[in-house]
């Protein structure tokens, strides 16, 4: 594992999708936390979009992000919950090609010390899709910030030790076509 660590940092394009009935760009505080968190740690933004919570609506647009060799990370914000309008889960499990178990199992252990709990209601979930890493954590502003700050920030940096996703991704559509 020791060797999926790299000297220097790797600017990631990063998507970034808040599931919302009612948010708008002026409302969508959870979204721009994203979108502040990753430029400051100097990703790049490759999208924001903001989508009604409708599985269809949802799955056209991850898929269309995954299909793009340019985007390499997906963060997505909200539909995470038991509503019935709570369809993130639903919605983007099906387009993964692997699931990242341990990403919903240490966001609810982490959330646990600041909100006891009731982070049993969370359905944070993540995996790879196309090489692509596709994130997925409550609507809250809060949850992304516990999200970024005590897994994303560090599993998107290529310099983090032992080991972090950087090498599961796409690095970038020039990348792939030399691969190829």
């Amino acid at each position: 594992m020791t060797g999926h660590a790299a000297q220097e940092f790797e600017p990631l394009s990063i998507a970034v999708l808040t599931v919302s009935d009612t948010r708008t760009e002026a409302t969508d505080t959870s979204g721009q936390y994203l979108v502040e968190a990753l430029k400051a740690e100097g990703h790049n933004l490759a999208d924001k979009r903001i989508v009604a919570d409708d599985v269809y609506r949802l799955r056209a647009t991850v898929s269309w992000w995954i299909a793009d060799d340019s985007i390499q990370v997906v963060l997505v914000t909200g539909g995470t919950g038991f509503t019935d309008r709570d369809s993130t889960p639903e919605a983007l499990e099906p387009l993964f090609d692997k699931t990242v178990d341990g990403f919903g199992e240490l966001f609810r252990q982490v959330s646990h010390l600041e909100i006891g709990s009731s982070t049993v209601q969370s359905r944070a979930l993540a995996g790879l899709a196309n090489h692509t890493l596709i994130c997925c954590m409550p609507g809250s502003t809060g949850a992304c910030r516990t999200a970024w700050e005590s897994i994303l920030r560090e599993q998107l940096d290529a310099r983090h030790r032992p080991c972090n996703f950087v090498p599961h991704i796409r690095r970038s559509q020039a990348a792939c076509v030399s691969r190829g």
